[in-house]
């Protein structure tokens, strides 16, 4: 039975029934039915859903996102940010799926020939806890204005969450089996994705579970797109805005407590200013104030569970046996809750684990480089590829960085984030396949040519 545990008190909320494998044969059957009738219901229909949806969003804003925080610890008023932001990519497909899903005429033989543009099926999706609500409606938003209908299995520790997802898109409009929130263990996502009446499926979450559900969907034939871990660079060079950089450096090393994907993780200064940088991101980081998330005076919360804490302090604790510097931070937070403090390693050398491991938490990497050349190494030098940034006003170090920096996406004097309106997704082994945008929606549908003499 998943259990919903405060990881600011250590306190149990809630403990919610599982589905039954009888309820997931009813969510498949239901599911199929639905997208039967779903797929053709026109573009208008289906955005006045999508904007209730976002209308919904709005109004429950305050109580979503107090959910969000007692189940996994973000901080309310970014927990707050989060639903808003929800309800930003509801009205965005709305607004533009038709436009992107409209038949594409092309030059060929035949008196008339276009791509169109059909929805697949179920589509399953496969979530993380860090992003409750926006990695759901991320997925959500294209794939059900594509004439598609979603199956959620979220983390357990969110099922509140999930389950509230579920409920705005049934106020919203959408008839049943539409969308539906599956209360499950990771050991029913195969049987799920090997059933005939599924369709594809996406995985927002770490490097194995991505492979599992890759195989899986392999095996049966079946589109997948996988958003993975990250160990995103940070690359700060001498024409930088120095205090904007360090200012932007801590906000995307400690958003969500640490604990992000695309957070900035591995900060590769220019040896000319390396010193600067290190004591300015110092100064902020050890100012910054631990406590109860709900508080709007608070700057961090605790992680998600005991065991994201741990690992962290582990993590931690190696480094500086394997010879890294800790700056500042480096410990558990002693009390109730599972608090860890932001941490900032440096001097790390080569060999050391930190150097190609994910840390999920808040502890920064720093590193010295002694030319662009050199950051761009650095920056390479990890499994993962998700995103990156870079703060140059040269115009030619842009360039070189935009060009060779290998990953899914490169924000020039500006923190990484995700938005409706562009891409996302990573290379390496931080996944494949891209969310948002156009090439978002067009993950799951089937691009049919249509040749007419």
């Amino acid at each position: 039975m998943p259990t919903s545990i405060n990881p600011a008190t250590g306190e149990t909320i809630k403990e919610i029934a599982g589905h039954s494998d009888e309820d997931i044969e009813r969510a498949l059957t239901n599911a199929k039915l639905a997208f039967d009738e779903w797929k053709k219901t026109s573009f208008a229909h289906r955005a006045s859903i999508m904007n209730k949806a976002a209308d919904l969003l709005e109004e429950r804003k305050n109580e979503l996102a107090r959910t969000a925080t007692r189940e996994m610890g973000k901080r309310l008023q970014e927990a707050v940010a989060e639903v808003e932001k929800c309800a930003w990519v509801c009205r965005y497909y709305a607004e533009n799926a038709e436009a992107f899903l409209s038949d594409d005429p092309r030059d060929s033989d035949a008196k008339k020939a276009f791509v169109a543009y059909r929805p697949l099926g179920p589509v399953l999706a496969v979530m993380p806890w860090n992003f409750p609500y926006w990695q759901v409606f991320r997925f959500a938003a294209p794939t059900l204005m594509a004439g598609n209908v979603g199956l959620l299995k979220h983390a357990s520790n969110v099922s509140m969450c999930a389950l509230a997802i579920e409920e705005i898109f049934l106020d919203a409009g959408a008839p049943q089996g539409v969308f539906k929130t599956l209360v499950i263990g990771s050991s029913k996502v195969e049987h799920i994705i090997d059933d005939d009446r599924l369709r594809a499926v996406t995985l927002t979450g770490s490097g194995p579970a991505g492979a599992a559900v890759a195989s899986a969907a392999s095996n049966r034939f079946k589109p997948s797109v996988l958003e993975l871990g990250g160990s995103d660079p940070f690359i700060v060079m001498p024409s930088a805005d120095l205090e904007k950089a360090v200012e932007t450096a801590v906000k995307a090393r400690m958003i969500n407590n640490g604990q992000s994907c695309i957070a900035a993780k591995r900060f590769i200064v220019h040896v000319d200013i390396y010193d600067d940088f290190l004591d300015a991101m110092k100064s902020k980081v050890s100012a910054m104030k631990i406590g109860d998330p709900m508080r709007e005076d608070v700057d961090m919360g605790p992680l998600s569970s005991k065991q994201a804490r741990d690992d962290i302090a582990q993590q931690v604790k190696k480094s500086v046996e394997e010879g890294a510097t800790c700056v500042t931070g480096g410990k558990v937070v002693e009390g109730d809750g599972f608090f860890f403090e932001p941490t900032i390693l440096a001097n790390i050398p080569e060999g050391a684990s930190a150097r190609t491991e994910e840390f999920f938490g808040p502890v920064a990497l720093v590193f010295k480089a002694v030319s662009a050349e050199d950051a761009i190494a650095i920056a390479n030098d990890s499994p993962f590829g998700l995103g990156s940034s870079v703060w140059t006003r040269d115009s030619d170090e842009q360039e070189m960085f935009i060009r060779e920096i290998e990953a899914g996406s490169t924000f020039v004097n500006a923190m990484v984030a995700s938005d409706p309106r562009l891409p996302f997704g990573g290379i390496k082994d931080s996944g494949y396949g891209r969310e948002l945008s156009r090439e978002g929606i067009l993950a799951f549908v089937n691009a049919k040519t249509v040749s007419m003499n």
